[in-house]
């Protein structure tokens, strides 16, 4: 499960991450703990989210385009620096008792622009830390892991540090987890990255990133794939304090249930991943992730008790992991060396990108329908998908089949 360990350079990496996002979790959670406080709006406290991670949407191919041409190691570098001062800027707003909710949603804004680069980064850099590409694969399984388990343990800490000592904490220690991350990228010996000799423009960089996937025709499936899910089926996450207090009668405890749940299904869906010995038949996997995902979804709708309720959220997480990383391994081993920033960066778009706008979505939808009612269509949505990419590559293997040579179809018969 640990074989990506054995890079040095991914250790450092690893090591170094592991302080920070828990501290990114803190931070979000005491954010949205702040900003509901202040205002007592819950339609600031979805802003805040949203303005956290909607430039992905935006910036990711851009993104792509940047960081290709220049060294990730320092790129990454100055990333994360950028983020410390984020992170400290907040800290020492909250610590000076400057509730303006004006100046915690544009440094909510900012986040979400350093993040929009700094996750591509992140994930297009793998390959530079990994000594044996066939690594890679455990690689990003370890560092899904390691996010979905800060997702478990940063809100917990957060939520001792806000009772016990105050939202400023959580922001300080979020601003000094940035440290041991600083240090682990110094202590790496990386093969400085080639810059581009062309010079930026983003219109061909992202015409030819499009052209380049469109090709592509198995990653523009997966893409598209995961487009719909982020767009329509992620965002049932949204819904669940409705489930947690109005359906299942509960309180913040029970909502913490359901968010631990789906939690621990991520760490074990990611924990499988990375136990895979290749990345092989990777489309396959995420066929079966999002198939259980779909249908979990569905019977969470439906249920009427909480522990099946729960096993459901669980089984979601695992889904849901299954999908979107099976999909980031594939486009890790799969891109061309001068594309892969690039096709990184249209994942990260139809990731991250598209969550924010599916919430939004979602919560629209939910007055309308019902939370039930949505929540069981999305889960509809999500196995119409699968047939629909099922459709598309089956036509896909006829048409190429019918079009190559007689002796090669002969010989595959």
């Amino acid at each position: 499960m640990f074989k990506a360990l054995k890079s040095k350079n991914f250790k450092l990496f690893f090591y170094g991450q592991s302080v920070s996002v828990i501290g990114t979790w803190m931070q979000k959670t005491a954010v949205s703990w702040m900003v509901y406080s202040i205002t007592g709006s819950v339609f600031l406290l979805g802003l805040a989210t949203f303005l956290s991670m909607i430039p992905s949407l935006f910036l990711a191919p851009l993104a792509g385009s940047i960081i290709g041409r220049y060294d990730r190691h320092k790129t990454m570098m100055f990333l994360q620096s950028l983020a410390m001062l984020q992170a400290g800027t907040l800290a020492l707003l909250i610590y000076f008792k400057i509730y303006n909710i004006n100046f915690i949603l544009a440094l909510s804004l900012i986040q979400g622009i350093i993040n929009a680069f700094d996750m591509t980064c992140r994930q297009t850099m793998m390959i530079d830390i990994v000594d044996n590409k066939e690594d890679l694969p455990n690689a990003v399984a370890l560092n899904s892991t390691l996010n979905n388990f800060a997702r478990i343990a940063g809100p917990a800490l957060a939520g001792i540090i806000l009772h016990e000592y105050g939202e400023d904490i959580c922001f300080i220690g979020n601003f000094i987890s940035y440290v041991p991350v600083l240090i682990s990228l110094m202590m790496m010996k990386i093969t400085p990255h080639i810059k581009a000799e062309n010079k930026l423009n983003m219109l061909d960089d992202l015409i030819e990133g499009l052209d380049y996937v469109k090709k592509e025709t198995e990653m523009a499936r997966m893409l598209m794939m995961l487009t719909c899910s982020s767009l329509f089926v992620i965002s049932f996450n949204t819904l669940m304090p409705v489930f947690a207090k109005d359906i299942f009668s509960g309180n913040a405890e029970t909502f913490s249930w359901f968010e631990s749940a789906a939690g621990i299904g991520s760490v074990l869906s990611a924990i499988y991943l990375a136990n895979l010995k290749s990345a092989e038949n990777m489309n396959k996997l995420m066929i079966g992730a999002s198939l259980l995902l779909g249908f979990s979804v569905i019977i969470l709708a439906v249920s009427s008790s909480i522990t099946i309720a729960l096993i459901c959220m669980t089984l979601s997480g695992i889904g849901m992991m299954g999908q979107t990383s099976s999909i980031n391994i594939y486009i890790q081993t799969h891109s061309s060396v001068n594309m892969r920033s690039r096709s990184i960066s249209y994942y990260m778009m139809a990731y991250q990108g598209m969550i924010p706008v599916g919430s939004l979505i979602i919560g629209y939808v939910s007055h309308s329908l019902g939370v039930r009612t949505t929540v069981a269509i999305q889960g509809i949505i999500c196995i119409i998908s699968v047939i629909v990419y099922l459709y598309y590559k089956k036509h896909k293997a006829i048409e190429d089949l019918e079009t190559c040579p007689v002796p090669y179809r002969n010989s595959k018969n």
